[in-house]
């Protein structure tokens, strides 16, 4: 299949192939008479399996791996924990940034002044002692 086929079968952009074929992350494709690359069954497997590891939040560098270690089918899958397991623990210490955070922006939110002159939201994040005072470094 064409990079336009293919692109339309993965709900990958055509812009996107090419930069994974750039990085590696897909092996370059053979190419038709007039020039076109050509694309089979396993690339298409191999760029849904990326989509899949990008929609994770996996970075290119684990999805790299993770791609190169399927060409060992009989190997160990610890490789495979381990990257699973460090996103998930990237996963959670997002979450915990994402809570101070929100609590940061709840105890701003209620002004109940009608002027900026008066707001108290930006009197806070004005003060000195602002990040100390809102639990985040700033």
């Amino acid at each position: 299949m064409k990079i336009s086929e293919l692109a339309s079968a993965s709900q990958v952009p055509v812009k996107t192939i090419r930069y994974y074929e750039q990085e590696g992350l897909l092996p370059p494709p053979s190419r038709m008479a007039n020039g076109y690359r050509h694309y089979g069954p396993q690339d298409l497997e191999t760029l849904i399996f990326i989509r899949r590891c990008r929609a994770l939040n996996i970075a290119l560098c684990d999805i790299r791996r993770l791609v190169e270690v399927q060409q060992h089918p009989h190997s160990s899958c610890a490789v495979v924990d381990d990257i699973i397991a460090e996103q998930l623990e990237r996963i959670r210490q997002t979450q915990r940034e994402l809570a101070k955070l929100e609590a940061s922006l709840s105890s701003l939110v209620a002004c109940d002044t009608h002027h900026v002159r008066d707001c108290c939201i930006l009197k806070r994040l004005k003060e000195d002692d602002c990040s100390a005072n809102l639990g985040v470094e700033l």
